[in-house]
């Protein structure tokens, strides 16, 4: 069981991919925001990385999830944000990487472009991985 909040999030494109995640993290134990959306109508994924960016802001979650169909627009959207480190990833290796090296905080896929299992295989992994730190701080302070 973590103490750990993760906050979850999608357009329509990535609802469906959302609402398994949502349930693989609650399996695990972690507390669980889920900022939306709610169904398969169509939304603007802008939204949905602005909500994502407010609950790390104000320390409602400490990490989080958006999918969209591509990942790509909701990762744009996300990274305005100072404070948002969206990694858009599409397998184990970027995955450990953008959590190794890059201290995302937020993991970003693909519900269209990606499968549910390497989806779920790439949760895991950005939750069990630790930044590395070291000379990587160096260029997140740079962004920061």
């Amino acid at each position: 069981m973590s103490d750990e909040v993760i906050a979850i999030a999608s357009d329509h494109g990535g609802f469906e991919f959302k609402e398994l995640l949502k349930s693989d993290l609650e399996n695990m134990g972690y507390g669980v925001v889920d900022l939306g959306c709610h169904d398969l109508s169509s939304v603007d994924y802008p939204d949905y990385a602005n909500k994502m960016a407010a609950a790390l802001l104000n320390e409602t979650a400490t990490r989080g999830v958006l999918v969209c169909g591509s990942g790509i627009g909701i990762s744009i959207a996300a990274n305005r944000h100072k404070h948002v480190r969206a990694a858009l990833v599409h397998d184990a290796l970027t995955a450990r990487l953008c959590r190794q090296h890059n201290n995302a905080n937020v993991l970003v896929l693909g519900g269209r472009t990606t499968g549910i299992e390497v989806a779920k295989d790439c949760l895991k992994i950005f939750l069990d991985t630790d930044f590395e730190g070291g000379r990587h701080q160096n260029r997140i302070d740079i962004m920061s």
